[in-house]
């Protein structure tokens, strides 16, 4: 359904991918996936349309619908939320605000208004045969958590988040043939998300997908579209699959090559030894021909880097780490935690989850002293613990006009010079990355920084909040490894479920009830838990 022939793109001199040939088909979930910068979603906007400068062709058959998730959340500030997602049809929608003006206002004794209303009435046939766009709408728009009772409010009303669910609604409305996505689970609650992967599971006609949510990539797609080497190559199966099967060629690559080498080298050897011997010239040249022919295949380096991550306590803990007891807090009228009671001891390692605005980040920063519980009640930490901070935004921290050293080395002027540039070398910023002004990295970088912060600090609980946005599934991985293996306490909001699989022991869900479940155990038992309804 999708055909790229022989397609190149570049930035000035910078060769992103180069004599790309693919057919995209019908049936088939593609996860496009790449480090940081490779290209994937210069990739999508191509594929697309939205970006036309490039060498070569993207060919998609007229007849399909193209269905492209938006990433402006605030283009419909004026629409209401049903009208925003019927946006997503834009014949209906024209068809249906055309009918709408014509009965307001039209003339009826006007033969041309008639048959313009018999036209739109057609439209509206073949794009709504049944006649039910809004209650299909309505249906959408609750699976992604907005009440009816919202579905006719102003999209101004709503949140980043919720506007975010809106467009994700806009673009699964109309069921396109072709589907792009791009980071489609951004914003969204673990529930939601499931619900998700349900929705594109039956997804009949070609998508294109990028995401960093391992779990997802792997609940969705039958292949695997891989950025790299300036080139896209596709592989049958899922993430976790396209995982063995690049390291397996990786391996193989580097095994040809070891062997060609050692047969090079001994070659070389020959001729040296034998091409001034006359008895033994005609050999000699025998394998200076193979020599010739003999092809070593550079193993060229990967545009991926994964990040080492690594979480060392300085100081060993006591017998108490964190109590939170009888937290209570509101924002004006609206109540957001009640009663909320838990104790953390020595060593464990805490998930919380829950849906969009049910309390979350607000709860961490009531247990980092952020701010204060509106209602009553205390957090008290052990006298040992020495807990090191990742908040949701760390736009609001990492800013100011110094270089990335610079930033870092002010929370300690003592520090060795040299354990700082380790540091964040470790973090993937090379010598000459480490001069940048701070205010001019991206959100994943100021995500890396955080992180590097954190492991200089060498605190004892770690509390993070959202720490997956903005990072790629290598930097996740290594995330989630890091939490593993840590030796002390973590707290981590997150709806990564392969983050949260990694490293918890226990889970916390808060409600839109205002109640709580704390289950003991694993993310993986909790979901079972909850599954079988034991919950």
């Amino acid at each position: 359904m999708v055909t790229v022939q022989n397609l190149t793109m570049r930035f000035g001199n910078r060769v992103l991918f180069q004599d790309i040939n693919l057919k995209l088909d019908r049936h088939k979930r593609y996860g496009l996936i790449g480090a940081n910068g490779a290209g994937k979603t210069t990739f999508l906007k191509i594929l697309s349309g939205q970006i036309n400068e490039y060498d070569g062709e993207v060919i998609i058959p007229k007849q399909n619908k193209v269905g492209v998730l938006g990433q402006n959340q605030y283009a419909y500030e004026d629409f209401t939320i049903m009208d925003a997602v019927l946006y997503g049809n834009k014949r209906l929608y024209d068809a249906i605000k055309e009918k709408e003006e014509i009965y307001m206002t039209g003339d009826f004794e006007d033969d041309a208004v008639n048959n313009r209303l018999a036209e739109l009435e057609t439209i509206c046939v073949e794009e709504d045969p049944t006649y039910e766009y809004d209650v299909n709408i309505a249906k959408i728009l609750e699976n992604v958590g907005i009440p009816a009772e919202k579905h006719n409010d102003l999209m101004s009303t709503l949140d980043s988040a919720d506007k975010f669910k809106v467009l994700l609604a806009q673009v699964l409305y109309p069921k396109p043939d072709v589907l792009f996505l791009d980071e489609p689970t951004n914003n969204l609650d673990i529930e939601t998300i499931s619900w998700l992967e349900h929705e594109l599971q039956r997804h009949e006609g070609t998508m294109v997908v990028i995401s960093h949510d391992r779990h997802f990539l792997n609940a969705v797609v039958t292949n695997i579209l891989d950025v790299d080497y300036q080139k896209i190559r596709e592989f049958t199966g899922n993430y976790d699959d396209w995982y063995i099967a690049a390291n397996v060629m990786a391996k193989q690559m580097e095994l040809d090559n070891a062997k060609k080498l050692k047969e090079k080298d001994q070659l070389e050897a020959f001729v040296r030894r034998f091409s001034a011997n006359a008895s033994k010239a005609k050999q000699a040249t025998s394998r200076q021909k193979q020599l010739d022919k003999l092809q070593i295949d550079d193993i060229k380096p990967s545009s991926r880097r994964d990040p080492s991550i690594v979480f060392k306590a300085k100081r060993v803990m006591g017998d108490e780490a964190l109590n939170v007891e009888h937290i209570c807090h509101s924002y004006g009228d609206n109540e957001v935690l009640k009663d909320i009671t838990f104790k953390v001891n020595p060593g464990e390692k805490i998930a919380i989850i829950g849906g969009n605005g049910v309390g979350k980040t607000t709860l961490i920063k009531i247990i980092m002293e952020e701010m204060q519980p509106s209602c009553g009640g205390a957090v008290t930490w052990g006298a040992t613990i020495e807990p090191s901070y990742f908040p949701q935004d760390t736009a609001d921290i990492i800013k100011g006009d110094g270089t990335l050293y610079d930033w870092l080395r002010a929370f300690d002027p003592k520090r060795e010079i040299a354990e700082i540039r380790n540091c964040l070398g470790r973090m993937l910023f090379n010598g000459e990355q480490q001069e940048k002004n701070v205010e001019s990295i991206s959100g994943g970088e100021k995500h890396r920084m955080m992180l590097s912060k954190m492991m200089l600090e060498g605190g004892n609980f770690l509390v993070l909040d959202e720490p997956t946005n903005h990072l790629d599934l290598e930097a996740i991985v290594a995330l989630g490894e890091a939490l593993h293996e840590f030796n002390g306490n973590v707290v981590c909001v997150s709806h990564d479920r392969e983050l949260l699989d990694a490293f918890a022991t226990r889970i916390i869900e808060l409600h839109a009830d205002h109640t709580y479940t704390d289950f003991q155990g694993s993310y993986e038992e909790f979901a079972a838990a909850k599954e079988a309804g034991t919950l």
